[in-house]
């Protein structure tokens, strides 16, 4: 049984409390996936380093992944009690324990408040990343439910994009 916590957008607010480790993935990816067996063991020696592994599919939980601003796969977030760092060390079993056991998380500028996963910034970014994710499943739905030709789905996104602005002009 996996030690590692799968996050999603109901339950990320785990992070704001403890300390954290959490990996972004995409199960398509091949750098996610050759760190998949790293990650796993690392998850099981939580309760020695005092503290939770957890990770987040940015297919599934695309709202997720804007709050983080994740723009590069697999992407590593060391949080403490809500102050979230990103790490860019090596993905070797030894160095994430190193990272957590020599403290040298201590030495990594935290996130900007602004861009803090937990701020309004953040939270707007993920409405975004939801709302694309949407569009996406309505460009779907008119291509291939409806059979409509891909350049009309286009047409129509036009229209509706230039109606909506004109509206909010008003």
């Amino acid at each position: 049984r996996s030690r590692v916590q799968v996050l999603g957008g109901s339950n990320w607010s785990l992070v704001l409390q403890g300390q954290w480790m959490l990996e972004f993935y995409a199960p398509w990816c091949p750098a996610c996936q050759q760190i998949e067996l790293t990650w796993e063991s690392f998850a099981k020696e939580s309760d020695r380093l005092d503290i939770t592994v957890g990770k987040v599919d940015v297919t599934q939980e695309p709202g997720l992944s804007g709050r983080f601003f994740v723009t590069t796969l697999p992407t590593i977030y060391h949080a403490n009690d809500g102050v979230f760092r990103r790490y860019r060390g090596s993905r070797t079993l030894e160095d994430l324990q190193g990272y957590v056991l020599e403290r040298k998380w201590e030495a990594v500028e935290p996130v900007a408040g602004w861009k803090s996963p937990s701020s309004i910034m953040m939270h707007g970014m993920a409405g975004l990343f939801h709302l694309s994710g949407w569009i996406r499943q309505i460009h779907n739905y008119l291509t291939g439910t409806l059979g409509i030709h891909v350049w009309i789905s286009y047409a129509i996104f036009i229209l509706a994009t230039l109606l909506i602005g004109l509206f909010l002009g008003l």
